[in-house]
């Protein structure tokens, strides 16, 4: 099964120069894994181990390719070089020898080293064999303990690879899951980025937070059943069949900056306390970014509104003003919690949501995207009032009156406008 290595890793496909790297140089983890398993990556995330000297080769490697240079850690001897396309983890072994610091790892998958030089497979731990058997197996519980972040990383590592956690690996995670408290929560939110934004890892994020992985960050998710976030999976599904274009806005990230994409944003709202403002505060303590735990908490306050009786037209635009671009997450979370949740069971049917769903993906629709007849100074003008708090009030009515039909063009505006400041005594 090593054949595939060779032909996926040869020295035209590393974005440096192979001379550069000493004799031996050993590549290690997840490329090699992938390599084997004939997974191709878009960005390549290389990590050579180098018997010494690991700091010195990639401050090399760096200033020949006039690439970006990292020091990560200095006693460890671990620096990264950055390039357009890849990045290139360079670390000193850890121990006497390369079998020692293979051994310090993980999973038995991710110990197995390729020397980059010979085309030499080194696979001191079988992890050759659990990749046929799509299997992860610890390699020790004390290197599990030794960086409890493994614990977590296991579960997203099985849903990006469709494997299944061994049995006696399995028992000692759920065992030793509350050490992942003494994990920075900046690390944990990396990981569930994965399980958060993919359907096959919705399954592993149940099991995470049944097994007790999440305790310390998801208390309220912790006590509640969490069949809540199939069903977001479910209906997302079924709906995306119904609206093509719903597919790729869900699987849009909130920003370029950010791996959150719109349908982890419904996942995270399921995990969170619903009240809008005890989520923010378990959001900022995970360190989530502004743009995510306003997206989330959007959609929690839009939610019962959403869930509540049949809407007019008046309170309709309200809504889709108020949830802006959450709006088809919302739409999501409202159809999950119909089907979970006792006390909605009466709540709207399926097809009023997608009716709602559909004006919110139509620009053109006259509730969900009205265009602005008027301007506040327009109002200004042709009604010679000052500049005040009015005049915000006064296009909002205007806009809802085109909403609900009963104006159409900039005179009827300015009319209806004309009016209201009469009746007001303004």
């Amino acid at each position: 099964m090593y054949g595939q290595i060779v032909s996926k890793i040869t020295p035209e496909s590393l974005p440096f120069n192979l001379e550069l790297l000493p004799k031996p140089a050993y590549l290690v983890g997840g490329a090699v894994r992938d390599a084997i398993l004939g997974r191709t990556r878009e960005y390549l995330d290389l990590d050579f181990v180098l018997p010494s000297d690991g700091v010195n080769v990639a401050r090399k490697i760096a200033k020949y390719h006039q690439a970006g240079f990292v020091l990560l850690d200095a006693q460890r001897q671990i620096a990264r070089v950055v390039f357009p396309d890849a990045t290139v983890d360079i670390a000193k072994q850890i121990g006497d020898s390369l079998d020692t610091d293979l051994s310090r790892r993980d999973f038995t998958i991710n110990a197995i080293a390729y020397n980059i030089h010979t085309q030499e497979i080194i696979d001191p731990l079988n992890g050759g064999s659990d990749l046929e058997k799509g299997i992860l197996r610890m390699i020790s519980p004390a290197n599990l303990e030794d960086d409890p972040l493994r614990l977590i990383r296991g579960y997203r590592q099985a849903a990006q690879l469709g494997f299944t956690i061994e049995g006696q690996t399995h028992t000692t995670i759920r065992a030793i899951a509350n050490h992942l408290e003494k994990v920075a929560s900046e690390r944990i939110r990396v990981e569930l980025s994965y399980m958060l934004a993919n359907t096959q890892g919705t399954p592993w994020l149940i099991k995470a937070v049944e097994d007790g992985l999440l305790k310390s960050c998801f208390k309220y998710a912790a006590s509640q059943n969490c069949s809540l976030l199939a069903e977001v999976d479910f209906e997302a599904s079924q709906l995306t069949e119904s609206f093509p274009s719903l597919t790729e806005i869900l699987q849009q990230n909130l920003r370029d900056s950010l791996k959150t994409t719109w349908l982890g944003i419904a996942k995270l709202a399921c995990l969170v306390n619903p009240e809008p403002e005890i989520a923010e505060v378990e959001l900022e303590q995970l360190t989530y970014s502004r743009a995510e735990i306003q997206a989330v908490t959007t959609a929690l306050r839009v939610l019962p509104k959403l869930i509540g009786p049949l809407m007019s037209l008046r309170e309709q635009y309200f809504l889709y003003k108020e949830a802006g671009c959450v709006f088809p997450t919302t739409t999501i979370l409202a159809l999950a919690y119909g089907n979970v949740v006792e006390d909605m069971s009466e709540d709207k049917p399926a097809n009023t949501y997608a009716s709602l769903l559909s004006r919110y993906l139509n620009p053109d629709d006259p509730v969900a995207h009205p265009t602005q007849l008027v301007s506040g100074k327009h109002i200004i003008s042709s009604l010679n009032i000052p500049s005040s708090p009015l005049i915000g009030k006064l296009l909002t009515e205007i806009t809802v009156a085109q909403v609900e039909g009963k104006i159409s063009t900039f005179y009827e505006a300015i009319e209806f406008a004309r009016k209201m400041v009469e009746e007001n005594g303004h």
